[in-house]
């Protein structure tokens, strides 16, 4: 039997699965990474300031450079792809337990899943927040007072500045957040992972969690992870193909039908 076929039957026997998800299952939407060959920060180092909170409250540049890359930031025209709808039929077979993601883009949101169900753990782009008060509106309103022309448009209600509610490095995370997530990878029967090095902590801690507590762990990535040793199946290629292989439905004669 093929890993990928090994893998679609864990899936399909599985009660509670949970998906930790990474920037590469975004990458065929057309949101390229941070650190790949053609990755934001490696075609651009100086944007790495923006996603800095020291540098980004300490500095109205980088705020105002910030703002004007929102205004062209592929993810608010960006679309599911074939990975994320993959995702969701889990979800609507009823074995989907959680999505925990590191991204920032909401595209599960977008795919049909409902917020509740999927854990943000660096936060959401579509979203602003006020740094002073917390206020938190949509960012479409924020981009459209940038777009009238204010380069660094402070909070409405105390004059403070906004930033997307995002994590930026220097920036604490979110306790409950993190406390879902793991609450998630300890009641798992299966972690998938996708398009996630898993190097970035605490949310690559979901992996070798789950599989303390018993779960079966796939890997499904374009290259090698640093958690590839507690894989039970390993399956490197484009996420748009393996995620609907894996999560295809099953036919009356006992074949398999992917998910387009």
């Amino acid at each position: 039997m093929s890993d990928v076929a090994q893998a679609q039957r864990w899936v399909h026997d599985a009660r509670r699965i949970v998906v930790l998800t990474g920037a590469g299952i975004s990458t065929d939407s057309g949101i390229p990474d941070f650190r790949g060959p053609n990755g934001v920060w490696t075609r651009n180092p100086t944007a790495e300031k923006s996603s800095t909170l020291q540098h980004y409250l300490a500095d109205p540049e980088v705020r105002r450079a910030a703002w004007k890359h929102r205004l062209r930031a592929p993810v608010f025209a960006a679309k599911p792809n074939a990975g994320h709808r993959a995702l969701l039929e889990l979800d609507r077979r009823g074995q989907l337990l959680a999505i925990v993601t590191q991204n920032i883009d909401g595209l599960h949101q977008l795919a049909g899943h409902d917020p509740r169900d999927v854990i943000e753990v660096h936060g959401t782009s579509r979203w602003a927040r006020c740094w002073g008060c917390g206020d938190r509106r949509p960012m479409g309103e924020l981009l459209d007072r940038v777009r009238a022309g204010e380069v660094d448009p402070p909070c409405d209600l105390c004059g403070g500045i906004v930033k997307s509610d995002t994590i930026l490095f220097g920036q604490d995370l979110v306790p409950a957040v993190i406390e879902a997530a793991m609450f998630a990878a300890d009641h798992c029967d299966l972690v998938i992972a996708a398009g996630s090095t898993l190097s970035v902590f605490p949310a690559a801690n979901l992996v070798p969690r789950a599989k303390a507590a018993g779960a079966r762990v796939v890997i499904v990535n374009a290259e090698p992870t640093r958690m590839d040793r507690f894989a039970d199946a390993l399956l490197l290629g484009s996420l748009s193909e393996l995620l609907p292989a894996i999560c295809a439905t099953s036919t009356k004669d006992g074949e398999s039908r992917p998910i387009r």
